[in-house]
């Protein structure tokens, strides 16, 4: 079924095909993002409006939306054209006034004659101690009373959408609904108590009170189950091609892993240990590996990483490690070398700034496999970059690259491994979304000696004292962090800039003891700032968040955030990550400025109480949303229209299951049910997914 399955076809038609919706409205439509008929039916209501069926105003509590039958008294047209146009009514009990802006006045006569009856429906409020209803939102004759729903469902609109025109159009892309095969497990459904989708449809988009529109109800959990099992079998079909995809067995004899290790000065942590045994046995297999490696700030990522390229290299191959920005990927060479010397190990670098014949010295060198392990960034990606034997590639801080670069970084070789690794610990929602195609390894432990870093909430108010501690810290022989939001001044935002808080602490502190670093830098010069820093000639680094992430200065126990309040959580738990490396106490002041909003200080209280990145990220989630989190843009992120990744993890965790237990009995969707599933594929727009399953 390579072609979208006939029964779908009137679900994916022009959306101008229904009821009511011209060329003008589909393109309102199409502006949130509603284009075919399928996208209305999963456009489920927000809200409702119940109709109180009364004899008279009188006998409501107003405001209210009521609907009456009335008899018509009296017009007012306007004498001035910006006031309202009033029309006087008699209900059982008394005298309303329904109101009309901008009204037609023949076409008020027509609806509402002169001494006839009518019902109404619409809110009636007080104004100036008389009802009224303003824009009534029925008019009828009597005897059409049946047509108004006693509870009425509540759309989301834009702009040219009213919401008759919406409901309309739902009424009628819901007609087109076709009855479809069963894609979820039959015992799984019975246990759930789901009705099937059709039935499930129909409820969520005829509500009878607001109870019926909870996302805990049957109806709404069925169609969010759909989303998530769509997006997980996506996720496994992913899987199974890379598995079915042969790789090459890589296997190490330990000998460089134990130079390495032995000359270490600590011992590595159980959970390093584990996360290294579990990425060499998946090297071991004949599939590709496709891990993902999380740890919290400072649990020795890194050295995991370093290992597993020893792995490639024992086995005669090479490895790769990907960096977002240059001065990670830098960062990572300075603290690498020496182990890679330990090892007898070629490690070098590839950025964006090697060019001519250095750059082609290293293509060559690593054409003919003298370079063993890679550093680089984005520049690995080129097309004249190419291995000897590439078997491993490590992407360092995987949110920052697309899944397809990924993939990208995958094809340098025959069959090359793919290791993820971050230092955002991810809720566990966000990894199912995000990496549900992935093995995970999880470094939950620090390494013993790394302690905790004090953190404290410092109003902008107390800046000269701030200013002091860090004068006495200096003279210490400390080292310290400020990291300001902006680069440049602003006129929009009232952040102080990295450029004007480097001018202020180097007229404060003297020349040559404040340095600055920040993203629109020439390279060279941020490397030499970098390097001044980490060799103790300057004692201060004013920084944006270009130092986010890796930056390791043992000696720098000191982090000062300016305006903290503006930052995510998980930016600032980064942030803090970078002090606390070495034998001092280390200090991070939360820089704010009063008054701070609910939520700033929830943010900044949750991050002085717990330096448990897990439970730092989760808060995160749960107070920005998942897209804010990751950055909607580049965050690979599903976009479902009814499932709530933040508060559904438990089913999503179903789906996940679900899908692996259905790929591992049906791996080509072929069984009656695995048929059903292709079917929800089309319809939750999965096509490229569809091509993945091997002809059958």
């Amino acid at each position: 079924m390579s072609t979208r399955p006939d029964i779908l076809f009137p679900l994916f038609q022009e959306l101008t095909a229904l009821d009511g919706v011209g060329p003008k409205v589909a393109a309102n439509l199409a502006s949130i993002d509603i284009n075919r008929p399928r996208d209305l039916i999963f456009t489920l209501p927000v809200s409702g409006v119940e109709r109180h069926h009364v004899a008279s105003v009188v006998e409501a509590q107003l405001p209210q939306t009521l609907t009456l039958e009335v008899q018509v008294l009296e017009h007012s047209p306007p004498k001035v054209k910006s006031r309202p146009y009033r029309v006087t009514v008699q209900d059982e009990k008394t005298t309303f006034a329904l109101v009309f802006f901008h009204a037609r006045n023949e076409y008020l006569s027509r609806i509402l004659p002169l001494g006839e009856r009518r019902i109404v429906s619409g809110k009636v409020e007080l104004f100036d101690g008389v009802a009224q209803m303003v824009h009534p939102d029925h008019i009828l004759p009597l005897g059409q009373e049946t047509q108004i729903d006693a509870f009425e469902p509540v759309y989301p609109l834009t702009a040219g959408v009213t919401q008759k025109t919406m409901t309309r159009a739902v009424r009628a892309a819901v007609g087109f609904a076709p009855r479809l095969p069963e894609w979820i497990d039959p015992a799984h459904k019975e246990r759930s108590g789901w009705p099937d989708w059709h039935t499930a449809l129909c409820q969520a988009h005829d509500p009878t009170s607001i109870g019926d529109m909870a996302p805990s109800t049957k109806a709404r959990v069925r169609l969010a189950y759909d989303e998530f099992l769509a997006h997980q079998l996506t996720l496994g079909l992913a899987r199974e091609k890379l598995r079915r995809s042969k790789g090459v067995a890589t296997i190490g004899n330990g000998r460089l892993r134990g130079k390495v290790v032995a000359q270490l000065p600590y011992e590595t942590t159980e959970a390093q240990a584990r996360a290294v045994k579990e990425i060499t046995a998946d090297m071991a297999q004949e599939q590709r590996m496709n891990r993902l490696l999380q740890g919290d700030v400072g649990s020795g990522k890194t050295l995991v990483a370093f290992l597993a390229l020893l792995t490639a290299v024992e086995a005669g191959a090479q490895g790769v490690l990907m960096a977002p920005t240059e001065i990670l990927a830098r960062q990572h060479l300075e603290s690498l070398r020496p182990l890679a010397a330990t090892a007898g190990v070629n490690i070098d670098i590839l950025t964006g700034r090697d060019k001519g014949v250095e750059r082609k010295a290293k293509l060559t060198k690593l054409l003919n496999g003298e370079i063993q392990i890679l550093l680089g960034t984005h520049a690995v990606f080129q097309k004249d970059v190419a291995f000897s034997d590439l078997r491993l590639a490590i992407v360092d801080e995987q949110h920052r690259f697309g899944v397809r670069q990924r993939l990208e970084l995958g094809q340098k070789g025959q069959a090359v491994d793919v290791l993820v690794m971050t230092a955002t610990p991810i809720p566990r929602s966000l990894a199912l979304a995000q990496y549900g195609d992935m093995d995970v390894s999880v470094l939950d432990e620090k390494p013993a000696g790394r302690k905790p870093v004090k953190t404290a909430m410092v109003s902008t108010d107390r800046l000269e004292e701030v200013v002091a501690h860090l004068q006495k810290a200096v003279a210490e022989g400390r080292q310290a962090y400020w990291v300001c939001p902006l680069v440049e001044e602003s006129e929009v935002l009232d952040y102080t800039s990295a450029e004007d808080r480097f001018k202020a602490l180097r007229a404060a502190l003297g020349e040559g003891v404040v340095d600055l670093v920040h993203g629109q830098m020439p390279p060279a010069d941020k490397d030499a700032a970098m390097a001044r820093f980490e060799a103790g000639e300057t004692k201060i680094l004013v920084a944006t968040t270009v130092i986010e992430v890796g930056v390791d200065v043992p000696n720098a126990s000191i982090m000062v955030i300016e305006r903290a309040e503006v930052f995510g959580l998980a930016q600032l738990h980064q942030l803090r990550g970078r002090v606390g490396r070495g034998s001092a106490e280390s200090t991070c002041l939360l820089l704010y400025q009063s008054p701070l909003s609910e939520t700033g200080r929830r943010r900044l209280s949750v991050l002085r109480e717990t330096e448990d990145g897990f439970l730092i990220s989760q808060t995160d989630l749960e107070m920005r949303g998942a897209g804010d989190l990751i950055g909607t843009a580049q965050s690979g992120l599903p976009r479902f229209r009814i499932a709530d990744m933040e508060n559904m993890t438990d089913l999503m965790a179903q789906a996940q299951s679900d899908a692996r237990t259905l790929l591992a009995k049906d791996p080509d969707l072929t069984t009656e049910r695995g048929k059903a599933a292709r079917v929800l594929l089309w319809l939750m727009e999965q096509e490229k997914t569809i091509r993945l399953i091997s002809v059958g």
